[in-house]
């Protein structure tokens, strides 16, 4: 046979390995393998007086096994972040993350904005939010917690609980 000629079987040959391995399209186009994805968003402020708050919205979507919805929205307000990292200091090995600050400055009368209901300190409280929920949540120790779990996906943090693992589903 001729070079051209067998030059020609070779390339026709290292295409068709190429291929050989079977892929379907979801394979090529579909979603990355792990993901999480948390967002903190739409604050709102809630009640008047002493018992005012605002309450984020926490939109999660994952793909990971350990978590039973593959998609939530659950509303939870400063002081379920605050439950949910004393809960992880206590009972997991990881270190967990800072909250954004207290703001207790922002909590003194007589100020010249809305304190902790101003919207740029929500924005800026919200981001932080963010910010530490997922640094929290993408950590496999934290995924293990239940209390993890219940926070991003429960309607409502039972704060009885017992703290326990989280199998792999």
């Amino acid at each position: 046979r001729s070079e051209a000629g067998g030059e020609m079987a070779d390339t026709i040959a290292d295409t068709r390995r190429l291929f050989s391995k079977p892929q379907n399209l979801n394979d090529a186009y579909g979603p990355p393998s792990n993901f999480l994805e948390i967002d903190v968003s739409n604050p709102e402020t809630v009640g008047v007086g002493r018992t005012r708050f605002t309450t984020y919205e926490i939109r999660l979507k994952t793909n990971l096994p350990i978590f039973k919805l593959k998609e939530s929205r659950v509303r939870r307000r400063y002081s379920d972040f605050e439950w949910l990292r004393g809960e992880l200091e206590r009972d997991s090995k990881v270190v967990v993350p800072p909250l954004p600050g207290k703001a207790l400055f922002r909590q003194l009368p007589f100020r010249g904005d809305d304190g902790i209901f101003d919207d740029s300190f929500i924005e800026e409280r919200r981001a932080g939010l963010e910010q530490f929920l997922n640094k929290v949540a993408g950590h496999p120790l934290a995924q293990n917690e239940r209390c993890l779990h219940m926070f991003l996906q429960d309607e409502s943090v039972d704060k009885t609980y017992t703290p326990s693992k989280i199998r792999q589903a």
